[in-house]
Protein backbone atom coordinates (compact mmCIF):
# COMPACT_ATOMS: atom_id res chain seq x y z
CA UNK A 1 0.00 0.00 0.00
CA UNK A 2 1.11 3.77 -0.46
CA UNK A 3 1.75 5.11 2.61
CA UNK A 4 1.41 8.27 3.66
CA UNK A 5 2.84 11.01 6.51
CA UNK A 6 -0.03 13.35 7.01
CA UNK A 7 2.08 15.48 9.49
CA UNK A 8 5.71 16.95 8.91
CA UNK A 9 7.58 19.96 9.02
CA UNK A 10 10.73 21.31 7.90
CA UNK A 11 12.61 24.43 8.27
CA UNK A 12 16.13 26.56 7.63
CA UNK A 13 17.05 29.02 10.39
CA UNK A 14 19.25 30.98 7.82
CA UNK A 15 15.98 31.26 6.33
CA UNK A 16 13.90 32.21 9.47
CA UNK A 17 14.00 32.10 13.20
CA UNK A 18 11.37 29.38 14.97
CA UNK A 19 10.91 31.76 17.94
CA UNK A 20 8.28 29.03 19.16
CA UNK A 21 11.90 26.72 19.88
CA UNK A 22 12.72 27.86 23.06
CA UNK A 23 14.12 26.13 26.41
CA UNK A 24 16.58 23.05 27.17
CA UNK A 25 13.52 20.88 26.12
CA UNK A 26 13.08 22.07 22.75
CA UNK A 27 17.05 23.53 22.38
CA UNK A 28 17.56 20.19 20.32
CA UNK A 29 15.28 21.22 17.55
CA UNK A 30 17.77 24.20 17.11
CA UNK A 31 19.21 22.90 14.03
CA UNK A 32 18.05 22.72 10.19
CA UNK A 33 15.50 19.89 9.32
CA UNK A 34 15.24 20.07 5.51
CA UNK A 35 13.56 17.69 2.94
CA UNK A 36 16.29 15.99 2.03
CA UNK A 37 16.74 14.83 6.38
CA UNK A 38 13.31 13.90 6.10
CA UNK A 39 13.06 11.81 2.72
CA UNK A 40 16.47 9.97 3.94
CA UNK A 41 13.93 9.24 7.70
CA UNK A 42 10.91 8.69 5.59
CA UNK A 43 11.74 6.44 2.68
CA UNK A 44 14.02 4.02 5.29
CA UNK A 45 10.30 3.35 7.03
CA UNK A 46 8.58 2.69 3.93
CA UNK A 47 6.75 5.98 3.50
CA UNK A 48 6.36 7.21 0.20
CA UNK A 49 4.05 10.53 0.02
CA UNK A 50 4.03 13.35 3.19
CA UNK A 51 2.22 16.41 4.36
CA UNK A 52 4.03 19.23 4.69
CA UNK A 53 2.51 21.55 7.78
CA UNK A 54 2.98 24.95 8.38
CA UNK A 55 5.08 26.00 11.10
CA UNK A 56 5.18 30.20 12.00
CA UNK A 57 2.27 32.56 10.88
CA UNK A 58 4.16 34.29 8.62
CA UNK A 59 3.19 34.59 4.84
CA UNK A 60 6.38 34.13 3.20
CA UNK A 61 6.40 30.19 4.69
CA UNK A 62 3.60 28.91 2.55
CA UNK A 63 4.72 30.00 -0.71
CA UNK A 64 8.56 28.82 0.10
CA UNK A 65 6.71 25.47 1.00
CA UNK A 66 4.61 25.01 -2.04
CA UNK A 67 7.98 25.41 -3.91
CA UNK A 68 9.14 22.74 -2.46
CA UNK A 69 6.49 20.62 -3.28
CA UNK A 70 6.97 21.35 -6.72
CA UNK A 71 10.90 20.21 -6.27
CA UNK A 72 10.79 17.16 -4.20
CA UNK A 73 7.67 14.62 -5.26
CA UNK A 74 8.06 13.51 -1.69
CA UNK A 75 5.64 16.27 -0.56
CA UNK A 76 2.04 15.49 -2.19
CA UNK A 77 0.51 18.32 -0.17
CA UNK A 78 1.01 21.57 1.30
CA UNK A 79 -1.24 23.05 4.86
CA UNK A 80 0.52 26.65 4.85
CA UNK A 81 -0.63 29.65 6.93
CA UNK A 82 -2.15 32.95 5.66
CA UNK A 83 -4.38 35.16 8.18
CA UNK A 84 -8.04 34.43 8.19
CA UNK A 85 -8.91 37.80 9.59
CA UNK A 86 -7.71 39.64 6.66
CA UNK A 87 -10.83 41.11 4.67
CA UNK A 88 -9.34 39.95 1.29
CA UNK A 89 -8.52 36.25 2.71
CA UNK A 90 -10.46 34.58 -0.39
CA UNK A 91 -8.38 36.48 -3.10
CA UNK A 92 -5.13 35.69 -0.74
CA UNK A 93 -5.87 31.67 -0.82
CA UNK A 94 -6.50 32.13 -5.13
CA UNK A 95 -3.08 34.19 -5.33
CA UNK A 96 -1.01 31.10 -4.01
CA UNK A 97 -2.41 28.94 -5.84
CA UNK A 98 -0.93 30.53 -8.78
CA UNK A 99 1.99 30.73 -7.76
CA UNK A 100 4.83 27.80 -7.93
CA UNK A 101 3.35 24.83 -6.89
CA UNK A 102 0.49 26.42 -6.07
CA UNK A 103 -1.62 23.13 -6.77
CA UNK A 104 0.19 21.42 -3.59
CA UNK A 105 -1.91 23.52 -1.57
CA UNK A 106 -4.50 21.75 0.30
CA UNK A 107 -5.26 23.12 4.40
CA UNK A 108 -5.00 26.19 6.15
CA UNK A 109 -3.43 26.02 9.58
CA UNK A 110 -3.31 29.03 12.26
CA UNK A 111 -1.79 28.32 15.77
CA UNK A 112 -4.86 28.75 17.85
CA UNK A 113 -3.14 27.07 20.74
CA UNK A 114 -1.13 30.16 21.50
CA UNK A 115 -4.15 32.18 20.92
CA UNK A 116 -5.45 33.27 24.78
CA UNK A 117 -9.00 33.53 23.51
CA UNK A 118 -10.12 30.06 23.98
CA UNK A 119 -13.02 31.46 21.25
CA UNK A 120 -10.87 32.52 18.68
CA UNK A 121 -12.30 30.08 16.30
CA UNK A 122 -15.80 31.83 16.83
CA UNK A 123 -14.66 35.19 16.15
CA UNK A 124 -17.10 36.62 12.84
CA UNK A 125 -13.80 37.67 11.21
CA UNK A 126 -12.11 34.01 11.93
CA UNK A 127 -15.85 32.64 11.03
CA UNK A 128 -15.39 34.35 7.66
CA UNK A 129 -11.93 33.49 6.97
CA UNK A 130 -12.76 29.96 7.50
CA UNK A 131 -15.89 29.89 5.01
CA UNK A 132 -13.32 31.11 2.10
CA UNK A 133 -11.34 28.15 2.98
CA UNK A 134 -14.06 26.27 2.50
CA UNK A 135 -15.31 27.85 -0.40
CA UNK A 136 -11.88 27.35 -2.15
CA UNK A 137 -11.89 23.56 -1.83
CA UNK A 138 -9.28 23.78 1.20
CA UNK A 139 -9.24 21.76 4.44
CA UNK A 140 -8.75 23.49 8.21
CA UNK A 141 -6.34 22.36 10.49
CA UNK A 142 -6.63 22.54 14.14
CA UNK A 143 -4.18 22.83 16.34
CA UNK A 144 -5.71 23.24 19.37
CA UNK A 145 -5.15 22.54 23.13
CA UNK A 146 -8.04 20.82 25.23
CA UNK A 147 -9.54 23.58 26.65
CA UNK A 148 -10.20 25.03 23.06
CA UNK A 149 -11.90 21.87 21.74
CA UNK A 150 -15.50 23.31 22.60
CA UNK A 151 -14.65 26.53 20.43
CA UNK A 152 -13.31 24.24 17.74
CA UNK A 153 -16.77 22.00 18.07
CA UNK A 154 -19.14 24.85 17.50
CA UNK A 155 -16.94 26.10 14.60
CA UNK A 156 -16.94 22.28 12.78
CA UNK A 157 -20.95 22.70 13.87
CA UNK A 158 -21.44 26.33 11.98
CA UNK A 159 -19.54 25.26 9.14
CA UNK A 160 -20.82 22.08 7.68
CA UNK A 161 -19.19 22.63 4.10
CA UNK A 162 -15.53 22.90 5.83
CA UNK A 163 -13.60 19.64 6.70
CA UNK A 164 -11.63 20.32 10.10
CA UNK A 165 -8.23 18.64 10.78
CA UNK A 166 -7.76 17.50 14.46
CA UNK A 167 -3.57 17.74 14.86
CA UNK A 168 -2.17 15.76 17.36
CA UNK A 169 -5.49 14.75 18.68
CA UNK A 170 -5.68 17.67 20.54
CA UNK A 171 -2.92 17.75 22.36
CA UNK A 172 -4.07 15.33 25.32
CA UNK A 173 -2.03 15.57 28.69
CA UNK A 174 -0.58 11.97 27.76
CA UNK A 175 2.22 12.39 30.41
CA UNK A 176 0.11 12.94 33.45
CA UNK A 177 -2.44 10.11 32.20
CA UNK A 178 -5.37 12.21 32.75
CA UNK A 179 -8.27 11.51 30.25
CA UNK A 180 -10.67 14.11 31.23
CA UNK A 181 -11.80 16.49 29.78
CA UNK A 182 -9.70 15.81 26.57
CA UNK A 183 -11.80 12.67 25.76
CA UNK A 184 -15.45 14.69 26.38
CA UNK A 185 -14.27 16.84 23.77
CA UNK A 186 -13.14 14.78 21.38
CA UNK A 187 -15.98 12.46 21.33
CA UNK A 188 -18.15 15.91 20.67
CA UNK A 189 -15.51 16.60 17.39
CA UNK A 190 -15.76 13.26 16.06
CA UNK A 191 -19.78 12.97 16.55
CA UNK A 192 -19.91 15.96 13.39
CA UNK A 193 -19.29 14.35 10.32
CA UNK A 194 -16.97 16.85 8.98
CA UNK A 195 -14.08 16.14 11.10
CA UNK A 196 -10.70 14.15 11.18
CA UNK A 197 -8.39 13.62 13.35
CA UNK A 198 -4.63 12.76 13.25
CA UNK A 199 -2.88 10.19 15.24
CA UNK A 200 0.44 12.43 15.38
CA UNK A 201 2.21 14.22 18.32
CA UNK A 202 1.60 11.99 21.16
CA UNK A 203 5.22 11.07 21.71
CA UNK A 204 5.83 14.56 22.30
CA UNK A 205 3.06 14.95 24.78
CA UNK A 206 4.38 11.76 26.88
CA UNK A 207 7.76 11.45 29.01
CA UNK A 208 10.15 11.85 26.28
CA UNK A 209 12.63 9.61 28.50
CA UNK A 210 10.56 7.09 29.32
CA UNK A 211 7.14 6.78 27.35
CA UNK A 212 5.88 3.20 26.04
CA UNK A 213 3.01 2.33 23.68
CA UNK A 214 1.32 1.51 26.82
CA UNK A 215 1.21 4.80 27.75
CA UNK A 216 -0.39 6.39 24.66
CA UNK A 217 -2.81 3.76 23.86
CA UNK A 218 -5.25 5.03 26.14
CA UNK A 219 -5.59 8.23 24.11
CA UNK A 220 -5.34 6.17 20.64
CA UNK A 221 -8.44 3.96 21.91
CA UNK A 222 -10.05 6.64 22.42
CA UNK A 223 -9.86 8.55 19.02
CA UNK A 224 -10.39 4.95 17.58
CA UNK A 225 -13.93 4.45 19.23
CA UNK A 226 -14.44 8.21 18.21
CA UNK A 227 -13.70 8.53 14.75
CA UNK A 228 -13.12 5.33 13.93
CA UNK A 229 -10.21 3.90 11.48
CA UNK A 230 -12.04 6.02 8.75
CA UNK A 231 -11.32 9.08 10.15
CA UNK A 232 -7.89 8.80 11.15
CA UNK A 233 -4.27 9.52 9.65
CA UNK A 234 -0.96 9.01 10.92
CA UNK A 235 1.52 11.22 11.07
CA UNK A 236 5.02 11.75 11.95
CA UNK A 237 5.27 15.28 13.80
CA UNK A 238 8.54 15.28 12.28
CA UNK A 239 11.11 16.43 13.47
CA UNK A 240 9.28 17.78 17.09
CA UNK A 241 8.74 14.15 17.52
CA UNK A 242 12.48 13.41 17.47
CA UNK A 243 12.62 14.81 20.90
CA UNK A 244 11.10 11.73 22.11
CA UNK A 245 11.74 8.88 19.21
CA UNK A 246 12.81 8.19 15.80
CA UNK A 247 11.16 8.80 12.77
CA UNK A 248 10.74 4.70 12.63
CA UNK A 249 9.98 4.53 15.87
CA UNK A 250 6.97 6.78 15.53
CA UNK A 251 5.55 4.68 12.83
CA UNK A 252 5.58 1.81 14.34
CA UNK A 253 4.57 2.52 17.78
CA UNK A 254 1.13 3.87 15.64
CA UNK A 255 1.43 0.72 13.83
CA UNK A 256 0.95 -1.31 17.02
CA UNK A 257 -2.04 0.98 18.36
CA UNK A 258 -3.99 0.33 15.45
CA UNK A 259 -5.59 -3.16 13.60
CA UNK A 260 -3.74 -4.02 10.94
CA UNK A 261 -6.96 -4.19 9.06
CA UNK A 262 -7.23 -0.62 9.49
CA UNK A 263 -3.76 -0.12 8.23
CA UNK A 264 -4.43 0.90 4.30
CA UNK A 265 -7.13 3.56 5.99
CA UNK A 266 -4.74 5.10 8.29
CA UNK A 267 -2.02 4.95 6.92
CA UNK A 268 -2.75 6.15 3.23
CA UNK A 269 -6.33 6.17 1.94
CA UNK A 270 -7.41 8.84 4.72
CA UNK A 271 -5.49 11.31 3.89
CA UNK A 272 -5.14 11.05 0.17
CA UNK A 273 -9.43 11.59 0.54
CA UNK A 274 -9.02 14.25 2.84
CA UNK A 275 -6.29 16.04 1.38
CA UNK A 276 -7.17 15.46 -2.13
CA UNK A 277 -3.34 14.30 -3.01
Amino acid sequence: MTVVDAHHHVWDLSVRDQDWITGLELAPLRRDFTVQDLAAEARAAGVDRTVLVQTVTVPEETPEFLALADEHDLIAGVVGWTDLTRPDVADELARLRELPGGRYLKGIRHQVQAESDPAWLLRPDVRRGLAAVADAGLVYDLVVLPHQLPACVRAAADLPGLTFVLDHLGKPHVASGALEPWASGLRALAALPNTVAKLSGLVTEADLASWTVDDLRPYADVALEAFGPGRLMFGSDWPVSTLGAAYKDVLDATRRLTDPHDHPQIFGANATRVYGL
